[in-house]
């Protein structure tokens, strides 16, 4: 944004009622403003309440800011494109994006009358912000939202600010000016408060009952302040009964909380049990929902335009449905990762390879977790400086999706160089990927050993990937047929040796 040469006047209000704030179960705190327009000069304004100061007496002192309507009109447009692009962030299309920033004017209002609050003193002065300081304002805030409120964000921004499902507790609203340092330390300062009688808060002695410790619950408030204001009885204890029901041990338990305490803010009955019946209909295992959760918690959190979006890219990729919710059973942490910044980069970096993308993400998703610039192609160049060609390398991935998850310095490099050792050629690991899979000590060396001391010749998928028991037999019965065929050649080799009969 550019700086405008319009010219600002100040208003100053020295006394506005105020009578008590009603602060409901499904509302968010707006800073209070005051919007009027007036002609001069052939310019729309709009004042702008900037700084608001809470007298005793429940009046308050402010300073009005009078902004040209032009100047509002240009911030909300730059606050509805920076909103675009957190959306595009969390995993939303272009379409669901800009549909959900359609149905959320009040929110883009709350945008901009933040950035007033935020950059109070550049109004003040007539300066108008940067598209960059507007942009470091408003993103650190879009995050924290998104942390607090994960899979009802959408709905919020939409309901502004009466979002479904979201309580705020009575009495324990943060003041807006607190930091988020600040904020930390109230909220970790409440679980760890004694009443009394010495005693913990109720929701504290609960979760140290399920087996945590008060440091293990400090920790996950410094990381979402939020945890601390949970109601036990409306909050804690039915998501925690109801994942008790799933199956989930109750010694799993403190693993789930700490990974997804946001689980605990949200509704069972219009937000988890929705969102697990709609993953179910995407194929997710009812009957593995424990270990879904155990392993990925966060997926009950998501919203569903993040997941929809997710299995769009993976239909698009070639996969059918039941593969679909497979991979969502076995790895749901692939829909964490963003489409556009991860998912479609990583695809094609493969399909350069020659592999077939949706073969590798049924048989190892985990892959397109990982970074192509620090994972994927150091191990591309490992095996080209090597001799192996481009071809090669894509016939290994697509037999051996997990190759790439290995680490080269402490398994690809070792294993590499003990096989330079054995009797093999180097297209052996093509045939066979997986011994990058096995242990060096504990497999690899012991069974070519012993395959060196029987002094047979066993293919490298024989020596590695058979059962002891199968592995013993069929070394066994190669031992077997090389003394027969020794015998055999001796025996030959005899009777050429006998004198002829006259």
């Amino acid at each position: 944004m550019r700086a405008s040469s319009t010219s600002f006047h100040f208003l100053e209000s020295t006394s506005l009622s105020r009578g008590p704030v009603d602060i409901s179960r499904s509302q968010l705190s707006i800073p209070r403003k005051l919007f009027f327009c007036r002609a001069k000069f052939g310019v729309s304004y709009k004042a702008i309440i900037i700084n608001a100061d809470s007298g005793i007496d429940g009046s308050f002192s402010s300073r009005v800011r009078v902004v040209p309507a032009t100047l509002v009109a240009a911030e909300k447009e730059e606050a509805k494109a920076v909103l675009n692009l957190f959306l595009k962030k969390q995993g939303l299309s272009n379409a669901v994006a800009a549909r959900t920033i359609n149905k959320s004017d009040i929110f883009i209002d709350h945008l901009v009358s933040r950035l007033h609050s935020v950059h109070k003193s550049r109004y003040l002065v007539g300066r108008e912000l940067t598209t960059l300081e507007i942009r470091d304002a408003l993103i650190p805030y879009l995050e924290s939202l998104h942390e607090e409120h994960g899979s009802i964000l959408v709905d919020l921004l939409e309901n502004f600010p009466n979002p479904p499902c979201q309580e705020k507790p009575i009495g324990h609203v943060s003041p807006s000016h607190l930091t988020p340092e600040s904020k930390k330390q109230r909220a970790v300062s409440r679980v760890s408060e004694t009443g009394p009688a010495g005693q913990l808060p109720p929701h504290i002695l609960y979760l140290i009952d399920l087996g945590m410790d008060l440091e293990q619950i400090k920790g996950i408030t410094r990381k979402f302040p939020a945890f601390a204001y949970y109601s036990l009885e409306r909050k804690i204890k039915p998501v925690v009964e109801f994942l008790l029901d799933l199956g989930i041990p109750k010694s799993d338990l403190p693993t789930v909380l700490t990974k997804r305490p946001q689980l605990c803010g949200i509704s069972l009955s219009e937000n988890l049990i929705p969102t697990m019946t709609f993953l179910e209909n995407l194929g997710v295992d009812k009957k593995q929902w424990a270990k879904v959760i155990y392993r990925f918690p966060a997926l009950l959190t998501y919203s569903r335009q993040k997941v929809e979006v997710t299995v769009d890219f993976l239909s698009e990729m070639g996969l059918s449905a039941e593969s679909i919710g497979k991979i969502l059973t076995r790895y749901p942490n692939i829909v964490s990762y963003n489409v556009d910044d991860k998912l479609r980069p990583t695809a094609e970096y493969f399909r350069s390879l020659g592999v077939d993308i949706a073969i590798l993400l049924h048989r190892c998703p985990q892959t397109f977790g990982l970074s192509i610039e620090a994972n994927l192609k150091p191990v591309t160049e490992f095996f080209l400086e090597r001799g192996y060609s481009i071809e090669d390398i894509g016939t290994m991935i697509s037999r051996y999706g997990a190759l790439y998850t290995f680490s080269l310095a402490e398994n690809v490099i070792p294993k590499w160089e003990f096989f330079l050792t054995m009797d093999y050629p180097k297209q052996e690991l093509v045939k066979f990927p997986q011994y990058f899979g096995y242990s060096l000590e504990a497999r690899i060396k012991p069974r070519y050993a012993l395959v060196k001391e029987a002094g047979v010749k066993l293919l490298l998928n024989q020596v590695l990937s058979l059962s002891y028991h199968n592995f013993d037999k069929v070394l066994k019965t190669k031992m077997k047929k090389m003394h027969s065929y020794r015998a055999s050649s001796d025996t030959n080799s005899c009777q050429d040796l006998q004198p002829g009969i006259e």
